[in-house]
């Protein structure tokens, strides 16, 4: 999680602890728990947009990369010599 191990989370806890108080320190956690939680909702509402916009238009160059028939080819002109 964010590259930090378990004593730098501690010593950041104690510091929370003494600026925050003990008080305040349940809601404000409470609080950014809240902000986080709708935070990772909102990009992964984002991503599954992108998702399937690009799968549609990926469908949708699909079909039109269809292949186009060739019109047939026509012998090249005789040349008469008259």
């Amino acid at each position: 999680m964010f590259g930090i191990g378990g004593q730098e989370l501690f010593v950041i806890l104690i510091i929370a602890l003494l600026v925050i108080g003990p008080k305040n320190l349940p809601e404000i956690a409470r609080t950014l728990g809240k902000a986080f939680g709708q935070f990772q909702r909102a990009a992964d509402d984002l991503k599954r947009e992108i998702d399937i916009s690009s799968s549609m238009s990926s469908s949708s160059d699909k079909d039109k990369e269809k292949p186009t028939e060739k019109p047939a080819e026509q012998p090249p002109p005789s040349e008469k010599n008259t």
